[in-house]
């Protein structure tokens, strides 16, 4: 193993880039929830690649935003300081929006404090060659980045010009994970996150935003069955009929999907009972915050 190497890549980006995905992609695991929606992301995640002379450690961050309550700013200060300690960062621009001074703003921070930046051009599926070819131009006037490499995350296109390019940034030789683990997260976290995905995928307009999710109970049987017991908050008494739906059917879909991830993910049988619990203004309520895993006084 004398030429084996290893490093953590902060993977970073405006919010709804696609670094989720990206992460998922390059791991060939589900590792983080992905939707639609900016913002999915609330917590700092490890994805971790392995091949036969490498692991990387993937950083999966929160988009970078104005935060607007304290569960926004425990995501900002958690995408913040994600670069903090890695190896190199890789930053993710989105095609169809192109680049702007924000992501400018970003860079200059990140190679201005001594990161090593390679950019990932994503969803270059969605636009023309041409269009993604004026992009990679304006970039060309970014100074102090180590390469610049458009990708589609979602197809994995051109995702093994990235990790060559990331592979070239690894300087250290420890295996700081086994090869089979592909997550620093355990399933308790991930059963709280895929039920938050489905409810993110599943409901209309602002709903999702004061969504959170926690597990009050996760046990497995001696047979192997795992018990789950979820409550889905939200932060307003209107939105748990929304949650819940008419004659509870929104509410068996979601733990029905999840359950289904969850079967897929664990290879066990999974018993899923979600309920639905309001807790006014929760994103701003520090306790219930740490109650839900969102610490701002820990770097996640």
């Amino acid at each position: 193993m004398t030429d084996f190497r290893s490093g953590f890549i902060a993977v970073l980006g405006k919010p709804n880039a696609g670094k989720s995905t990206l992460v998922n992609t390059l791991v060939g695991e589900k590792v983080a929830i992905v939707s639609w929606r900016p913002q999915t992301t609330r917590n700092k995640i490890m994805g971790i690649y392995n091949d036969d002379d490498s692991q990387i450690i993937f950083i999966d961050t929160p988009g970078l935003h104005k935060p607007r309550n304290n569960l926004g700013e425990f995501m900002m200060k958690t995408a913040s300081t994600a670069a903090e300690g890695c190896d190199a960062a890789i930053y993710l621009i989105d095609c169809e929006k192109g680049i702007d001074d924000t992501d400018k703003f970003n860079i200059k921070k990140l190679v201005d404090g001594g990161i090593k930046v390679t950019i990932a051009v994503n969803k270059m599926e969605q636009i023309t060659k041409e269009a993604v070819f004026g992009i990679l131009t304006e970039l060309n006037s970014v100074s102090g980045l180590t390469a610049v490499v458009p990708i589609s995350a979602i197809k994995g296109k051109n995702t093994d010009k990235l990790l060559k390019e990331v592979k070239k940034l690894l300087t250290d030789t420890t295996m700081y994970y086994p090869k089979e683990m592909f997550t620093d997260k355990n399933m308790r976290f991930m059963a709280s996150e895929i039920i938050r995905e489905k409810t993110m995928r599943l409901l209309d307009k602002e709903v999702p935003y004061g969504i959170g999710v926690e597990i009050s109970e996760y046990s497995e049987r001696e047979n192997g069955i795992i018990d789950i017991h979820a409550d889905i908050i939200c932060e307003k008494a209107a939105h748990k009929p929304i949650v819940l739906g008419k004659g509870g059917a929104m509410i068996k879909k979601i733990a029905t999907y999840a359950r289904q991830d969850l079967e897929e993910m664990t290879g066990q049988k999974v018993f899923l009972t979600v309920f639905v619990k309001v807790k006014e203004d929760w994103r701003s309520d520090d306790n219930l915050l740490r109650m839900l895993g969102y610490d701002l006084n820990k770097n996640s």
